[in-house]
């Protein structure tokens, strides 16, 4: 559970490592939070081995698949 009301990473670039698939991340500007659902715009999908590839539009990822937040500098 989030203890903010707003992330302190917003509209920062950042990686969100994901609970389903720890291989797998999304890179991207956290553009918005709302009713437990982060928006990235400007997103890659990040996997081990491979390139990062280009997502077009935006991302949608509801908290409850986030395992934690980087923020990149």
């Amino acid at each position: 559970m989030l203890l903010w009301s707003r992330p302190p990473c917003l509209l920062k670039a950042v990686i969100v490592n994901l609970k389903d698939d720890p291989t797998t991340a999304l890179r991207g500007v956290l553009w918005s939070y709302r009713g437990g659902w982060f928006t990235l715009v400007d997103a890659y999908v990040l996997k081990a081995s491979i390139d990062p590839a280009r997502v077009d539009g935006q991302v949608v990822i509801h908290r409850d698949n986030v395992a934690f937040f980087q923020v990149l500098p």
